[in-house]
């Protein structure tokens, strides 16, 4: 499948409305997956949980992070990071953010709603992470868009020996 571009990646992740999912690592070792609003800026995705969350407790823990953003639409873009979450704000700082807080809510619901959100959840305290790209481990594909060629679009390692596609790839 054809990576996408450092455009094409920016332009998904600015899309409004696009859910992520946070993977996080509980304390028994079992996986933990959580569909969260998030923020695509300065080359970092930027996510807020609230503190009596599951996930927040096991971030708090355990900083490693996998992030799923993709969408069920063709060309089905994908992007994959796997690092070590940051904590920029601890419960208590929700005021040094706000802004960014407004911008992330402003990707899912219209400013009016956003704002309504924003009241209806001022006092749910939250901490602020990020996981910086340029830090994580990456991967992004789609499908092959008119003009790109569909076959053999998945690596090699998916095709058995002997298949069509395994020689194209």
């Amino acid at each position: 499948m054809p990576k996408l571009t450092e455009t094409e990646v920016d332009r998904f992740l600015a899309e409004p409305g696009v859910l992520m999912r946070v993977a996080v690592v509980r304390e028994d070792g079992s996986p933990l997956v959580t569909p969260i609003w998030f923020l695509h800026e300065d080359g970092a995705i930027y996510f807020t949980p609230r503190k009596r969350s599951e996930w927040f407790a096991c971030l708090r823990r355990d900083a490693r992070v996998a992030l799923c953003i993709d969408e069920q639409a063709l060309p089905y873009r994908k992007v994959l990071a796997e690092g070590e979450a940051e904590l920029l704000h601890d419960i208590g700082e929700d005021d040094v953010w706000r802004g960014l807080y407004r911008r992330i809510a402003e990707r899912y619901v219209p400013p009016e709603g956003a704002d309504a959100y924003i009241r209806n959840t001022i006092n749910q305290p939250r901490g602020l992470y990020r996981l910086p790209l340029k830090r994580a481990r990456v991967t992004t594909w789609r499908m092959p868009l008119e003009g790109e060629a569909g076959e053999g679009i998945w690596h090699h390692r998916y095709y058995e020996e002997g298949a069509a596609f395994r020689n194209r790839v």
